[in-house]
């Protein structure tokens, strides 16, 4: 008889307006806190997401509030779902990491990605080039960090970075994961196998998430890279209560965009969540509507999480 599957569970909360979810700008920092006060004692990895403004709406700054939280919450792993290549420089970015990582003592994970929202990057005068050439850069950029996380001193010439002698001390120990968020068949998935530790998918429906790994693993294949080292995991909202015709009417006011929620009752959630494990995820990075109500996280924190420990 097969054991249980076995998979990790993160937790991201909002730094800002987010679908259904409500922020309230008076009321941010303590809602944050209650929210982190519970996933703390049962998540085992904590993320931000980098997202600088969608319009006028209230928004913390992705690496700014990493950092408090590293100091806040020392218990568990902290990431970014994911940063945004084209915010900071790369090698800014592998030094910022290399300090985190040693203040956090080495709880840091680097979730990477080519930047998708126009608007926020036209609005703080960012450059917005072609999605190919998104791409290019965050391929170049991984370089960079990698270099001057391995390499003091550390020199690297691209097509659009350049370090020279450059020392990024103290050299980040352990190395953290870098973790590319992006489903790109053609490219992304390509700088994926060629780069990653990690890799970082929206919920999708099944049969395009295999779709996914398939092009991943013909990646792999050509890189001359084991695909099973790449580690699989996904970000999920999830609309989740007791009575699944409850979590149906919440799911249907939110627009997913071509990308499903998980949604239901516990049990539903679950078999949901077999799903993916058994096509190799092993980490949901979890969000949820109700940030300060927290009934539906610790729904699923009480009767979803345990059948995957």
């Amino acid at each position: 008889m097969a054991g249980k599957p076995r998979m990790e569970f993160g937790y991201n909360p909002p730094t800002g307006e987010r679908g259904l979810e409500a922020v309230r700008p008076r009321e941010f920092l303590s809602d944050l806190h209650r929210a982190l006060d519970a996933a703390s004692q049962s998540f085992t990895s904590l993320w931000v997401s980098d997202h600088i403004n969608y319009g006028s709406e209230f928004r913390i700054e992705c690496w700014t509030l990493l950092t408090w939280i590293a100091a806040r919450y020392p218990g568990r792993m902290l990431g970014t779902i994911v940063m945004s290549n084209s915010f900071r420089s790369p090698a800014l970015m592998a030094k910022m990491g290399a300090s985190l990582q040693h203040l956090s003592s080495g709880r840091f994970i680097l979730g990477y990605g080519a930047g998708w929202h126009e608007g926020e990057h036209r609005a703080f005068g960012f450059g917005y080039p072609s999605p190919g050439a998104r791409v290019d850069m965050l391929e170049e950029g991984i370089q960079v960090i990698r270099r001057l996380w391995t390499e003091a001193p550390a020199s690297f010439e691209g097509r659009f970075y350049r370090v020279e002698d450059a020392h990024c001390e103290p050299l980040p120990d352990p190395r953290p994961p870098i973790m590319i968020g992006g489903a790109g068949e053609r490219r992304t998935l390509r700088v994926v196998a060629r780069h990653a530790d990690w890799w970082n998918d929206l919920s999708r429906p099944e049969d395009e998430t295999r779709r996914k790994l398939e092009a991943l693993r013909r990646h792999c294949e050509a890189e001359g890279r084991d695909y099973d080292g790449v580690r699989k995991t996904f970000t999920a909202r999830i609309f989740i209560d007791r009575d699944r015709n409850r979590a149906r009417e919440a799911a249907g006011r939110w627009s997913s965009g071509g990308q499903p929620p998980i949604v239901g009752d516990p049990a539903e959630v679950r078999d949901r969540l077999h799903q993916w494990a058994e096509m190799g995820f092993d980490l949901c990075i979890t969000v949820f509507p109700n940030f300060q109500a927290l009934d539906d996280m610790k729904l699923f924190v009480d009767e979803v999480m345990p059948e995957f420990a």
